[in-house]
């Protein structure tokens, strides 16, 4: 089976994994948030924090959301990569930063 990379419009902020979780997934499990937080085995907080989108998903929940959900980790590691690398492409400054070319043989 081919894998089909959709193209995000570059100035289009990525979706942040807490953001899927809140407005998709949770919603669609019907689960309360305190049972996610007690079979992810963290805190409610920790949830909140993700779900609010002022945590990231690390590699560990990455783990944790994919077992949970069942669709693997490499989901909810790209949404936060994704998300991490918008950002930092534009509050890192790069200008002053040469590209330096493979050298001639």
């Amino acid at each position: 089976m081919a894998e089909y990379r959709a193209k995000r419009h570059p100035s289009i902020k990525p979706l942040h994994p807490g953001e899927a979780l809140r407005e998709d997934i949770l919603p669609a499990l019907g689960t309360p948030k305190t049972e996610i937080a007690r079979l992810l085995g963290i805190s409610r907080q920790a949830l909140y924090d993700i779900l609010n989108e002022k945590a990231p998903v690390t590699a560990e929940m990455a783990v944790k959301l994919g077992k949970l959900c069942g669709n693997g980790p490499n989901l909810w590691i790209n949404l936060q990569r994704a998300y991490d690398l918008w950002h930092a492409e534009r509050r890192t400054d790069v200008s002053k930063i040469p590209t330096l070319q493979e050298a001639a043989e």
